[in-house]
Protein backbone atom coordinates (compact mmCIF):
# COMPACT_ATOMS: atom_id res chain seq x y z
CA UNK A 1 0.00 0.00 0.00
CA UNK A 2 3.17 2.27 -0.37
CA UNK A 3 2.41 5.68 1.09
CA UNK A 4 -0.70 5.21 2.09
CA UNK A 5 0.00 2.59 4.36
CA UNK A 6 2.84 4.51 6.28
CA UNK A 7 0.42 7.58 6.84
CA UNK A 8 -1.94 4.98 8.75
CA UNK A 9 1.55 3.86 10.97
CA UNK A 10 1.61 7.93 11.90
CA UNK A 11 -2.30 7.96 12.75
CA UNK A 12 -1.52 4.64 15.16
CA UNK A 13 -3.97 2.36 12.30
CA UNK A 14 -2.19 -0.69 11.78
CA UNK A 15 -2.68 -1.77 8.46
CA UNK A 16 -1.39 -4.82 9.17
CA UNK A 17 -4.07 -5.30 12.15
CA UNK A 18 -7.23 -4.75 9.53
CA UNK A 19 -5.98 -6.74 6.98
CA UNK A 20 -8.45 -9.68 6.28
CA UNK A 21 -9.84 -8.57 9.90
CA UNK A 22 -13.84 -9.58 9.99
CA UNK A 23 -15.41 -6.17 10.79
CA UNK A 24 -19.20 -6.05 11.15
CA UNK A 25 -20.63 -2.49 11.15
CA UNK A 26 -23.60 -1.36 11.32
CA UNK A 27 -25.11 1.93 9.72
CA UNK A 28 -22.93 0.97 6.71
CA UNK A 29 -25.21 2.90 4.12
CA UNK A 30 -25.18 6.35 6.32
CA UNK A 31 -22.91 9.01 5.75
CA UNK A 32 -20.85 8.44 8.69
CA UNK A 33 -20.80 4.72 7.97
CA UNK A 34 -19.81 4.67 3.83
CA UNK A 35 -16.78 7.03 4.87
CA UNK A 36 -16.26 4.04 7.48
CA UNK A 37 -16.64 1.36 5.26
CA UNK A 38 -14.39 3.29 2.51
CA UNK A 39 -11.15 3.21 5.06
CA UNK A 40 -12.05 -0.12 6.39
CA UNK A 41 -11.36 -1.61 2.94
CA UNK A 42 -8.74 0.77 2.10
CA UNK A 43 -6.65 -1.03 4.83
CA UNK A 44 -8.03 -4.60 3.86
CA UNK A 45 -10.55 -5.29 6.58
CA UNK A 46 -13.60 -7.70 5.41
CA UNK A 47 -16.88 -5.76 5.91
CA UNK A 48 -19.99 -7.29 6.60
CA UNK A 49 -22.94 -4.40 7.32
CA UNK A 50 -26.19 -4.43 8.83
CA UNK A 51 -28.62 -0.94 7.48
CA UNK A 52 -31.38 0.09 6.64
CA UNK A 53 -31.54 1.01 2.69
CA UNK A 54 -30.05 4.70 1.45
CA UNK A 55 -32.64 7.24 1.66
CA UNK A 56 -31.27 9.24 -1.20
CA UNK A 57 -29.74 7.54 -4.61
CA UNK A 58 -27.35 9.99 -4.37
CA UNK A 59 -25.97 8.83 -0.96
CA UNK A 60 -22.26 8.01 -0.93
CA UNK A 61 -23.16 4.60 -0.33
CA UNK A 62 -24.22 4.44 -4.27
CA UNK A 63 -22.36 7.08 -6.21
CA UNK A 64 -19.40 5.37 -4.59
CA UNK A 65 -20.54 1.78 -5.33
CA UNK A 66 -19.81 0.23 -2.22
CA UNK A 67 -22.57 -2.09 -2.37
CA UNK A 68 -19.63 -4.40 -4.35
CA UNK A 69 -17.07 -3.75 -1.20
CA UNK A 70 -18.62 -5.62 1.04
CA UNK A 71 -21.24 -7.98 2.54
CA UNK A 72 -24.16 -5.95 2.19
CA UNK A 73 -27.63 -7.18 4.82
CA UNK A 74 -30.47 -4.81 5.01
CA UNK A 75 -32.21 -4.96 8.12
CA UNK A 76 -34.06 -2.92 10.84
CA UNK A 77 -31.81 -3.02 14.19
CA UNK A 78 -34.45 -2.87 16.28
CA UNK A 79 -35.01 -6.71 15.20
CA UNK A 80 -33.13 -8.77 17.33
CA UNK A 81 -33.08 -11.70 15.14
CA UNK A 82 -32.20 -9.91 12.50
CA UNK A 83 -29.11 -8.54 14.60
CA UNK A 84 -28.61 -11.91 16.01
CA UNK A 85 -28.71 -13.38 12.08
CA UNK A 86 -26.14 -11.06 10.37
CA UNK A 87 -23.51 -11.27 13.22
CA UNK A 88 -23.83 -15.02 12.72
CA UNK A 89 -23.41 -14.74 9.30
CA UNK A 90 -20.63 -12.58 9.69
CA UNK A 91 -19.29 -14.20 12.33
CA UNK A 92 -16.73 -10.60 13.43
CA UNK A 93 -13.45 -9.93 15.01
CA UNK A 94 -14.72 -6.11 15.66
CA UNK A 95 -18.09 -4.50 16.03
CA UNK A 96 -18.84 -0.76 14.94
CA UNK A 97 -22.08 0.49 15.89
CA UNK A 98 -23.19 3.04 13.71
CA UNK A 99 -26.54 2.52 12.29
CA UNK A 100 -29.15 5.30 14.30
CA UNK A 101 -31.67 7.78 13.61
CA UNK A 102 -29.31 10.91 13.80
CA UNK A 103 -30.63 14.06 13.09
CA UNK A 104 -32.18 16.16 15.81
CA UNK A 105 -34.81 17.91 14.10
CA UNK A 106 -36.06 14.57 12.87
CA UNK A 107 -35.95 13.87 16.45
CA UNK A 108 -39.03 16.22 16.70
CA UNK A 109 -40.94 14.87 13.79
CA UNK A 110 -41.01 10.67 15.41
CA UNK A 111 -39.63 10.88 18.68
CA UNK A 112 -40.20 6.94 18.99
CA UNK A 113 -38.45 5.98 15.90
CA UNK A 114 -35.63 8.41 17.06
CA UNK A 115 -35.97 6.54 20.89
CA UNK A 116 -36.72 3.29 19.50
CA UNK A 117 -33.37 2.66 17.16
CA UNK A 118 -31.66 4.46 19.26
CA UNK A 119 -32.19 3.08 22.51
CA UNK A 120 -33.56 -0.27 21.47
CA UNK A 121 -31.03 -0.62 18.39
CA UNK A 122 -28.44 -0.16 20.74
CA UNK A 123 -29.60 -3.00 23.21
CA UNK A 124 -30.10 -5.20 20.70
CA UNK A 125 -26.65 -5.12 19.48
CA UNK A 126 -25.20 -5.57 22.89
CA UNK A 127 -27.40 -8.33 24.11
CA UNK A 128 -27.07 -9.99 20.73
CA UNK A 129 -23.20 -9.99 21.14
CA UNK A 130 -23.19 -11.81 24.21
CA UNK A 131 -23.84 -14.45 21.90
CA UNK A 132 -20.79 -14.14 20.42
CA UNK A 133 -18.04 -14.66 22.98
CA UNK A 134 -15.37 -14.95 19.89
CA UNK A 135 -16.08 -10.82 19.02
CA UNK A 136 -13.33 -9.23 20.61
CA UNK A 137 -14.61 -5.53 20.81
CA UNK A 138 -16.88 -3.31 20.12
CA UNK A 139 -16.88 0.46 19.68
CA UNK A 140 -20.79 2.15 20.10
CA UNK A 141 -20.61 5.08 18.89
CA UNK A 142 -22.97 7.75 20.00
CA UNK A 143 -22.64 12.15 19.90
CA UNK A 144 -21.62 14.51 21.36
CA UNK A 145 -25.21 15.57 22.00
CA UNK A 146 -25.35 12.63 25.12
CA UNK A 147 -24.36 15.63 27.18
CA UNK A 148 -26.79 17.05 29.61
CA UNK A 149 -25.94 20.82 27.82
CA UNK A 150 -26.69 23.26 30.75
CA UNK A 151 -24.74 26.45 29.19
CA UNK A 152 -21.42 26.02 30.70
CA UNK A 153 -18.74 27.81 28.43
CA UNK A 154 -16.62 24.44 29.58
CA UNK A 155 -15.89 21.65 27.08
CA UNK A 156 -17.82 18.21 27.90
CA UNK A 157 -15.78 15.34 29.41
CA UNK A 158 -16.69 11.83 29.26
CA UNK A 159 -17.64 11.92 33.00
CA UNK A 160 -19.57 14.52 32.76
CA UNK A 161 -23.29 13.83 33.17
CA UNK A 162 -25.40 12.34 30.37
CA UNK A 163 -28.68 14.18 29.34
CA UNK A 164 -29.97 15.92 26.44
CA UNK A 165 -33.13 18.23 26.28
CA UNK A 166 -34.96 17.07 22.50
CA UNK A 167 -35.33 13.77 22.04
CA UNK A 168 -32.27 13.16 19.57
CA UNK A 169 -29.86 14.15 22.23
CA UNK A 170 -31.71 12.44 25.48
CA UNK A 171 -31.58 8.79 23.06
CA UNK A 172 -27.52 9.47 22.74
CA UNK A 173 -27.20 10.17 26.59
CA UNK A 174 -29.71 6.55 26.77
CA UNK A 175 -27.79 4.77 24.46
CA UNK A 176 -24.03 5.36 26.56
CA UNK A 177 -25.89 4.71 29.99
CA UNK A 178 -26.84 1.19 28.47
CA UNK A 179 -23.33 1.01 27.26
CA UNK A 180 -21.88 1.65 30.39
CA UNK A 181 -24.77 -0.87 31.98
CA UNK A 182 -24.00 -4.18 29.70
CA UNK A 183 -20.09 -3.31 30.16
CA UNK A 184 -20.82 -4.04 33.67
CA UNK A 185 -23.28 -6.41 34.05
CA UNK A 186 -22.16 -9.06 31.64
CA UNK A 187 -18.58 -8.11 30.05
CA UNK A 188 -16.58 -7.90 33.00
CA UNK A 189 -14.67 -11.09 32.82
CA UNK A 190 -10.99 -11.86 31.53
CA UNK A 191 -12.78 -13.60 28.38
CA UNK A 192 -15.27 -10.98 27.53
CA UNK A 193 -15.97 -8.94 24.57
CA UNK A 194 -14.26 -5.37 25.54
CA UNK A 195 -16.96 -2.31 24.83
CA UNK A 196 -15.86 1.17 24.33
CA UNK A 197 -18.47 4.32 23.46
CA UNK A 198 -17.10 6.63 20.98
CA UNK A 199 -18.88 10.59 21.23
CA UNK A 200 -17.76 12.87 18.12
CA UNK A 201 -18.26 16.54 17.09
CA UNK A 202 -19.97 17.61 13.90
CA UNK A 203 -19.12 15.78 11.33
CA UNK A 204 -18.98 17.00 7.84
CA UNK A 205 -17.74 15.74 4.44
CA UNK A 206 -18.75 14.90 0.91
CA UNK A 207 -21.62 12.38 0.53
CA UNK A 208 -24.03 13.47 2.77
CA UNK A 209 -27.86 14.90 1.64
CA UNK A 210 -29.77 14.81 5.13
CA UNK A 211 -32.67 17.05 5.63
CA UNK A 212 -32.47 19.74 7.79
CA UNK A 213 -28.64 18.94 7.98
CA UNK A 214 -26.50 22.00 7.86
CA UNK A 215 -23.63 21.04 5.30
CA UNK A 216 -26.07 19.18 2.79
CA UNK A 217 -28.41 21.96 3.06
CA UNK A 218 -26.22 24.89 2.36
CA UNK A 219 -24.51 22.72 -0.86
CA UNK A 220 -28.12 21.65 -2.17
CA UNK A 221 -28.18 25.72 -1.96
CA UNK A 222 -25.18 26.65 -3.85
CA UNK A 223 -25.73 23.89 -6.20
CA UNK A 224 -29.39 25.87 -6.93
CA UNK A 225 -27.84 28.96 -6.66
CA UNK A 226 -30.00 29.95 -4.29
CA UNK A 227 -29.64 31.72 -0.69
CA UNK A 228 -29.25 29.43 1.95
CA UNK A 229 -31.23 29.94 4.87
CA UNK A 230 -29.10 29.38 8.68
CA UNK A 231 -31.08 29.09 11.88
CA UNK A 232 -28.45 30.12 14.35
CA UNK A 233 -25.13 31.87 12.78
CA UNK A 234 -23.91 31.86 16.39
CA UNK A 235 -24.19 28.67 17.62
CA UNK A 236 -21.33 27.11 18.77
CA UNK A 237 -19.89 23.19 17.61
CA UNK A 238 -17.17 21.50 17.16
CA UNK A 239 -17.14 20.90 13.36
CA UNK A 240 -14.35 18.06 11.78
CA UNK A 241 -14.09 16.39 9.10
CA UNK A 242 -15.66 12.98 8.73
CA UNK A 243 -12.43 10.91 9.12
CA UNK A 244 -10.80 12.44 11.89
CA UNK A 245 -13.43 10.63 14.11
CA UNK A 246 -13.58 7.57 11.82
CA UNK A 247 -9.77 7.43 12.24
CA UNK A 248 -10.79 7.55 16.29
CA UNK A 249 -12.82 4.75 15.64
CA UNK A 250 -11.06 2.34 14.34
CA UNK A 251 -7.33 3.37 17.02
CA UNK A 252 -9.71 2.90 19.19
CA UNK A 253 -10.88 -0.95 18.45
CA UNK A 254 -7.73 -1.41 17.10
CA UNK A 255 -6.46 -0.89 21.13
CA UNK A 256 -9.35 -2.48 22.56
CA UNK A 257 -7.99 -5.95 20.82
CA UNK A 258 -4.86 -5.28 21.81
CA UNK A 259 -4.59 -3.33 24.93
CA UNK A 260 -7.13 -4.75 26.89
CA UNK A 261 -10.30 -3.75 28.85
CA UNK A 262 -8.62 -0.10 30.24
CA UNK A 263 -9.28 1.19 26.79
CA UNK A 264 -13.03 -0.40 27.84
CA UNK A 265 -14.35 3.41 28.35
CA UNK A 266 -15.98 6.47 26.69
CA UNK A 267 -14.21 8.78 24.44
CA UNK A 268 -15.13 11.85 23.41
CA UNK A 269 -12.95 12.51 19.63
CA UNK A 270 -13.58 16.21 18.59
CA UNK A 271 -11.31 18.91 17.08
CA UNK A 272 -9.02 21.19 19.55
CA UNK A 273 -11.42 23.42 21.65
CA UNK A 274 -9.62 26.54 19.39
CA UNK A 275 -11.35 25.39 16.16
CA UNK A 276 -14.83 24.60 17.58
CA UNK A 277 -16.48 27.72 15.66
CA UNK A 278 -19.94 29.50 14.73
CA UNK A 279 -22.11 28.66 11.98
CA UNK A 280 -21.29 31.35 10.68
CA UNK A 281 -17.52 30.88 9.89
CA UNK A 282 -18.51 27.15 8.04
CA UNK A 283 -21.19 29.12 6.14
CA UNK A 284 -18.64 31.64 4.99
CA UNK A 285 -15.91 29.54 4.57
CA UNK A 286 -18.16 27.20 2.29
CA UNK A 287 -19.02 29.96 0.44
CA UNK A 288 -15.71 31.45 0.14
CA UNK A 289 -14.48 27.70 -1.21
CA UNK A 290 -17.57 27.37 -3.58
CA UNK A 291 -17.46 31.09 -4.87
CA UNK A 292 -20.15 32.34 -7.95
CA UNK A 293 -22.77 34.04 -6.06
CA UNK A 294 -22.69 31.56 -3.07
CA UNK A 295 -24.70 33.44 0.08
CA UNK A 296 -26.39 33.18 3.09
CA UNK A 297 -29.08 34.83 5.07
CA UNK A 298 -30.98 34.55 8.37
CA UNK A 299 -33.64 32.16 8.62
CA UNK A 300 -35.96 33.67 11.10
CA UNK A 301 -38.67 31.31 11.00
CA UNK A 302 -39.81 29.42 14.68
CA UNK A 303 -37.24 26.69 15.02
CA UNK A 304 -36.91 24.03 17.66
CA UNK A 305 -34.59 24.04 20.36
CA UNK A 306 -30.59 23.63 19.82
CA UNK A 307 -28.06 24.33 22.26
CA UNK A 308 -26.32 27.42 21.12
CA UNK A 309 -22.74 26.01 22.60
CA UNK A 310 -21.31 22.52 22.24
CA UNK A 311 -17.58 21.92 22.82
CA UNK A 312 -15.76 18.68 23.41
CA UNK A 313 -12.52 17.87 25.78
CA UNK A 314 -10.40 15.43 23.88
CA UNK A 315 -7.55 15.25 26.22
CA UNK A 316 -8.25 11.91 27.19
CA UNK A 317 -8.05 10.09 23.23
CA UNK A 318 -5.11 12.89 22.70
CA UNK A 319 -2.98 11.36 25.82
CA UNK A 320 -3.87 7.36 25.75
CA UNK A 321 -4.67 6.81 22.20
CA UNK A 322 -2.00 8.93 20.54
CA UNK A 323 -5.09 10.19 17.85
CA UNK A 324 -5.32 13.69 16.76
CA UNK A 325 -7.20 15.44 14.10
CA UNK A 326 -5.36 15.51 11.39
CA UNK A 327 -7.62 17.92 8.97
CA UNK A 328 -7.41 21.42 9.74
CA UNK A 329 -10.86 23.06 9.42
CA UNK A 330 -10.26 25.24 6.14
CA UNK A 331 -9.12 21.40 4.30
CA UNK A 332 -12.22 20.23 5.83
CA UNK A 333 -14.33 23.01 3.99
CA UNK A 334 -12.18 22.42 0.63
CA UNK A 335 -12.86 18.92 0.84
CA UNK A 336 -16.08 19.24 1.37
CA UNK A 337 -17.14 22.04 -1.56
CA UNK A 338 -14.84 19.94 -3.94
CA UNK A 339 -17.26 16.67 -3.24
CA UNK A 340 -20.34 18.10 -3.65
CA UNK A 341 -19.08 20.63 -7.08
CA UNK A 342 -17.59 16.99 -8.33
CA UNK A 343 -20.77 15.73 -7.76
CA UNK A 344 -22.61 18.33 -9.68
CA UNK A 345 -20.24 18.36 -13.07
CA UNK A 346 -20.76 13.60 -13.38
CA UNK A 347 -17.55 12.86 -11.85
CA UNK A 348 -16.88 8.95 -10.87
CA UNK A 349 -17.39 9.85 -6.96
CA UNK A 350 -16.45 6.64 -6.13
CA UNK A 351 -13.06 7.73 -7.29
CA UNK A 352 -13.52 11.07 -6.11
CA UNK A 353 -13.88 10.03 -2.19
CA UNK A 354 -10.76 7.40 -2.30
CA UNK A 355 -9.26 10.28 -3.66
CA UNK A 356 -9.53 12.33 -0.71
CA UNK A 357 -9.17 9.91 1.60
CA UNK A 358 -5.67 9.19 0.03
CA UNK A 359 -5.63 12.95 0.91
CA UNK A 360 -6.05 13.05 4.00
CA UNK A 361 -4.05 9.84 4.71
CA UNK A 362 -1.11 11.74 3.17
CA UNK A 363 -1.93 15.18 4.27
Amino acid sequence: MGQRESRLEDLVIDAGFWRGRRVFLTGHTGFKGAWTALLLRSVGAEVYGLSLPPRNENDLFNVARLRDDLVHHLGDIRDIATMRGALEAAQPDVVIHMAAQALVRASYDDPVETYTTNILGTVNLLEAARWFPSIKAVVVVTSDKCYENNGSLRACREDDPMGGHDPYSSSKGCAEIITASYRRSFFQNEASTLIASARAGNVIGGGDWSRDRLVPDIMQAFMAGEAVRIRNPDAIRPWQHVMDPVIGYLMLAQRLVQGGSSFAEAWNFGPGEDKEIPVSALVQGLAAHWGTDAHWVLDQSDNPHEAAYLKLNCEKARTRLDWLPVIDFDLALKLSSQWYRAFQQGADMRAVTLQQINTILAA
